[in-house]
Formats: structure tokens, sequence, C-alpha cells
């Protein structure tokens, strides 16, 4: 049995996947904190509202 040497692994080796692009735009984060915000406000009273609150100043942070 042969062994395959290192030029013939090369030959079988996956390319390298292009870099990856971001999937939100700098304006995409503005739409989103201003979603955010009003639903923020309309949920004011429930438990979850925090949570959004917290998104909403995570999303300024990016954006």
């Amino acid at each position: 049995m042969r062994r395959r040497t290192a030029s013939r692994c090369k030959e079988t080796e996956m390319p390298q996947p292009a870099q990856a692009r971001p999937v939100f735009s700098t304006e995409d984060f503005a739409l989103l904190k201003e979603a955010v915000a009003h639903y923020a406000r309309t949920i004011q009273d429930k438990p979850e509202s925090s949570k959004f609150t917290n998104l909403y100043h995570r999303l300024g942070r990016l954006g």
C-alpha cells in the first residue's frame, strides 16, 4: 500500500471561505433601536420590559 505524499494531500484541501460580511448595516442598527424603543415603551409595565431596555442600550453602543 502506498502512502500519500504531502503534495497529493494539498490537491484535496478545501478552499478557504471568503471573509464574512456583516449581516446588518449601520443604518439597520438605528432602525432596530427605534423599533425596540417603541416596543419597550408599549410594554413598560410588564416584567420583560427591562430586557428590551437593556437591548436598546446595547444597540446604542453598536450603531
